[in-house]
């Protein structure tokens, strides 16, 4: 029972933060340990299994990852290659397809070390896949969670419904990555307005400079003509980013009602790092993803998970030096 300690006391932190606020990131890194350190030390149980067990075990220990590595590879690459053919040639739009480059680069690199016992490329090989790992784990955390946070649903009836902008096709109409936003609001919005107390929808967005009009515009254009009433819709027009989106609608909010509830409707892909935003923010809602279509999902993911990551780049870039100094120390002996 020793082996699971570590598991169970990081579980427990995790319970404590999600209870907390669930909109942390330090809750994904723990719950990706508790994982971690489980899966240890049910490996470690493997030494009390029939030998027929632990041998087929430690086959699939190593065939799994490695099966599933190369799976993942072809993924990326494959879905990048879509992006690029359904969307053009975007930095935002090459990242799974830099992301499946960029691990087989490392996988060809550590090849190229063990066939040539070079000790400098083994050096660099190392030191790659300690990064490489750390991000990852990472990444690992970040999906996972995002997925668990992404499964909760609004459950008591909130003041206002806040509807995140995006781009605009033409520079004024609504695109459908927006108009999956704005019907998912609109769900939001009947279910409560059906138990007799309608909240206000607020459509964020302002105008960009290759637009036409301001997207809270158009979004409340969409909306009321699809039946929605417009005496419950506000429009929050000056945003130019997520976090003032959330700054200008909390304005908004706060001098409509100051202990105001609310829910924040985003895109999939977006809602974790919009929810951290949320509470970067001080806005008292948590963030509610709408679809997403499938292609879309791996680059979109990817860039969330760079936001992140460069949100806290004091920390991560320092731990990434430190392994990376680690394997090089490691290599002088």
């Amino acid at each position: 029972m020793i082996a699971y300690t570590p598991a169970a006391f990081f579980f427990l932190l995790c319970g404590i933060g999600v209870l907390r606020d669930r909109r942390q990131f330090s809750n994904a890194v723990l719950l990706g340990l508790a994982m971690s350190f489980l899966a240890l030390a049910l490996i470690a149980e493997l030494r009390k299994a029939p030998t027929l067990v632990a041998e087929l075990a430690a086959v699939a220990i190593i065939l799994v990852p490695a099966t599933g590595t190369l799976a993942l590879i072809g993924f990326l690459i494959s879905n990048g290659l879509t992006m690029v053919r359904k969307e053009g040639w975007r930095l935002a739009n090459l990242l799974s397809l830099l992301a499946g480059l960029g691990i087989l680069a490392v996988i060809g690199l550590l090849v190229a070390a063990l066939a040539t016992h070079s000790v400098r490329l083994g050096i660099v090989a190392g030191t790659a896949v300690l990064v490489v790992g750390y991000v990852s784990f990472l990444f690992v955390c970040f999906v996972g969670y995002a997925f668990l946070y992404g499964r909760h649903r609004p459950r008591r009836d909130v003041d206002f419904v806040v509807v995140l902008g995006s781009g605009l096709i033409g520079g004024e109409r609504v695109p459908p990555l927006l108009a999956s936003r704005l019907d998912r609001g609109r769900e939001v919005y009947d279910r409560q307005a059906a138990r007799g107390n309608p909240p206000v929808l607020i459509a964020s967005g302002g105008k960009g400079s290759d637009e036409k009009v301001a997207e809270s515009h158009a979004m409340a254009g969409y909306l009321v003509e699809r039946g929605f009433p417009p005496e419950h819709l506000e429009q929050e027009d000056r945003s130019r980013t997520t976090e003032e989106n959330l700054v200008f609608s909390k304005v908004i909010m706060e001098q409509a009602r100051p202990d105001y509830r609310c829910v924040i409707v985003t895109n999939n892909f977006h809602a974790f790092r919009a929810a951290l935003m949320a509470r970067k923010t001080g806005v008292n809602g948590q963030v509610f993803g709408s679809p997403t279509a499938a292609y879309y999902w791996p680059s979109a993911t990817i860039r969330e998970f760079a936001a992140v990551f460069l949100a806290h780049k004091l920390v991560n870039f320092g731990i990434c030096g430190f392994l990376a100094v680690c394997g090089l120390l490691a290599a002088t002996y």
